[in-house]
């Protein structure tokens, strides 16, 4: 060990041991003595070893860069322009992953020795520069601390690395997280660190060069914000980049937007609305596009914050948004999704609002209670969109077996694993080329798995099990959910950037017991076949005693639309003459001796009383009667506003159809 390695490590071990500062004469800075610390505190790293650089075999490098390929593409043009500006100065630049690993590479090989020279120092293709293994250096800080730094000769924490000089910048994704460290290095320099403040600007540069040149590849298909203090610079070289779905939401940033906007906020900039971001309302958006000035775009933070100058750049094909005309009569809808709802006035809105959706390429998010109907919804949605003719796949994700959800969705070549047919198989995300992807239980979709659909929904294309190259796909993807997914991006358990995209635009199902339309889905269950009918033969539909009626209205439903289809499968069973009876449900529902008395609820069971019940021609008004009283808790007087009815005339119909009130047969008055 030479005299100046021994004198290194003295340095290093008495800054290790000092709680605060680095000791007298220790030179560097407080991110180098935090380094050094972490780096025998944390990763167990002894200063006194001398361990020569880690090269990854071929086959680990190529596993590497396959993880990285469409980053790779992007970065390798900055790399080239960087090292023009370093050519014959003794730099080498480097590429690494998230994980340290050098990916790519670029330096002078050709003089004698010198690819010897810079594999034994580790400046090569392969080599492990994370901090856990190689100690403090350029790469392995940069990731630690998510900052651009140059790591100079002593800075090392392990003294074989003292003679090199390493300057390293960031390459953030479009979410905020580490992608790529971009670094130039040096065998020797001079020994001022002060020598490498040019390297380090320069590196910077290109390394927010090739972040935002992902970003715009990343978000191509979505509206996107250039920000830029001097508008001379909108085109091309924005300081700020935003990406917004069609809600108005963030999507995704550079890393310069998130240190700008996200201390103002006080939360996560994805998901986070336009109009808390800037003083300006989001149908405001039209004149911040290229047909305007560059001098006439300028845009205020909110909070008080700097003034930038903004070009909204729209997804491909995509309008410029204008500012909205005054409300049209709203336009008629799709007859699918129309056929959804008899009246009760949640839905309807859910149904409108899904609507303005049908053709629109952002992701749709179904939520609601297990069996409110989500598949139904979706299959009406794909029907009503012009992708109709096109497949319509549904993937339950929670009934996939996680150890075979990736062939499952993705397909596979021959061979490409054990147990893999000889012929290969096109995975559920291709079978909807052209259609509807139909992604039931979301919330349940393994952590693993969701990257790779990111990936699908990002890039629009699939790359089976065995691939090298990725499949392009048409297609529109509609989720649903039960959960609160939300509260599993908290827990973790769900990747943020993913429901961000998939939750475009969000519908909510209401619950069977909120519907007030239940008379009528009763009534359309009942006319629709049987399953196993005979299309060629005559079906009818059977009627529904008053007293059976009540019973159903009186149900929670906690199984929702699958609870009640399968109550009425079973009572059409047992009904005869074409009439279901009270004692033809099913006993939890009828309330037979045999069965436990309900819960309580707003309609109680026995709320018609025995007698006449309603001749065919009438059915549908008692349905309709029934209906409002017990939506307003057989409150007669509101119902009969409903109605349009006056209070004599609501009694009247009541006892023409032996519809009798609970409150009349508990001994009380109506109101």
């Amino acid at each position: 060990m030479q005299a100046h390695q021994r004198a290194h490590i003295d340095r290093v071990v008495q800054t290790v041991a000092s709680p605060t500062a680095g000791p007298p004469g220790a030179g560097g800075d407080s991110l180098i003595h935090e380094s050094w610390r972490r780096c025998a505190r944390d990763h167990r790293l002894d200063p006194t070893r001398m361990q020569e650089a880690v090269i990854l075999p071929s086959q680990r490098l190529r596993e590497h860069q396959e993880q990285m390929d469409a980053l790779l593409q992007i970065a390798r043009g900055g790399m080239q322009a960087l090292y023009r500006h370093v050519a014959g100065l003794g730099y080498v630049v480097m590429l690494t992953d998230a994980r340290g690993v050098t990916v790519d590479f670029l330096g002078d090989l050709g003089s004698g020795g010198a690819e010897h020279s810079l594999r034994r120092a580790g400046l090569y293709l392969g080599s492990d520069w994370s901090e856990p293994l190689a100690g403090t250096c350029g790469v392995g800080t940069c990731i630690s601390t998510g900052q651009a730094l140059t790591v100079h000769q002593g800075d090392h924490f392990d003294a074989t690395h003292i003679p090199l000089t390493c300057t390293t910048a960031p390459v953030f994704d479009g979410h905020g997280r580490l992608n790529a460290v971009l670094d130039i290095s040096a065998l020797r320099s001079p020994h001022s660190k002060e020598s490498q403040h040019l390297a380090l600007q320069m590196v910077k540069i290109h390394a927010q060069q090739v972040e935002n040149a992902s970003f715009l590849r990343q978000f191509r298909r979505d509206c996107v914000l250039r920000l830029s203090a001097s508008p001379q610079f909108l085109e091309v070289n924005p300081d700020y980049l935003l990406a917004l779905d069609a809600a108005g939401r963030v999507i995704g940033h550079n890393r310069p937007a998130q240190r700008l906007l996200q201390p103002r906020l006080g939360g996560p900039l994805l998901g986070a609305a336009f109009e808390r971001l800037f003083d300006a309302r989001l149908d405001a958006l039209g004149r911040f596009m290229r047909a305007g000035p560059a001098e006439d775009r300028a845009i205020r933070v909110a909070g008080g914050g700097p003034s930038l100058f903004l070009l909204a750049v729209p997804p491909p094909g995509a309008a410029a948004p204008r500012p909205q005309p005054a409300p049209a009569a709203p336009a008629p809808l799709p007859a699918p999704l129309a056929a959804l709802c008899g009246g009760d006035a949640a839905l309807a809105r859910q149904i409108a609002r899904a609507a303005r959706f049908v053709d629109s390429p952002i992701g749709l998010l179904l939520t609601g209670e297990t069996g409110s109907g989500k598949e139904f919804f979706a299959k009406a949605l794909h029907t009503s969109s012009a992708r109709r003719a096109r497949p319509f796949v549904a993937v339950n994700c929670a009934a996939i077996a996680e150890t075979l959800a990736e062939s499952e969705l993705f397909g596979y070549l021959p061979g490409s694993f054990s147990g893999a047919g000889s012929r290969g198989k096109r995975g559920l995300v291709q079978e909807a080329d052209g259609g509807t992807l139909f992604l039931d239980e979301i919330g349940d979709m393994p952590l693993a798995l969701q990257a790779r659909l990111l990936r699908v929904l990002a890039e629009r294309e699939v790359l089976p099990v065995g691939a090298t190259r990725p499949v392009p796909v048409d297609l529109r993807v509609v989720a649903a959910t039960h959960c609160d997914l939300e509260a599993l991006v908290r827990a973790g358990r769900f990747r943020a950037d993913l429901y961000y995209r998939l939750s475009g635009a969000q519908i909510v199902l209401p619950p069977l017991r909120a519907r007030t339309d239940l008379p009528w889905l009763i009534g359309r269950m009942l006319a629709a076949p049987p399953p196993g009918h005979d299309g060629a033969q005559a079906h009818a539909a059977p009627a529904l005693a008053p007293e059976a009626l009540a019973c159903l209205l009186a149900h929670p439903w906690p199984g929702n639309l699958r609870e009640l289809h399968n109550a009425l499968a079973y009572a059409r069973s047992l009904c005869s003459g074409g009439r279901i009876e009270r004692h033809d449900l099913p006993d939890h529902l009828a309330g037979g001796a045999q069965a436990a008395a309900p819960a309580a609820s707003p309609v109680p069971a026995w709320a018609v009383a025995p007698g006449e019940a309603p001749a065919p021609a009438h059915a549908d008004a008692a349905a309709q009667l029934l209906q409002q009283l017990a939506a307003t808790r057989w409150n007669v007087t509101e119902a009969a506003r409903r109605l349009g009815l006056s209070r004599m005339t609501l009694y009247r119909r009541m006892q023409r159809w032996g519809i009798a009130s609970p409150n009349q047969r508990a001994g009380g008055a109506d109101a």
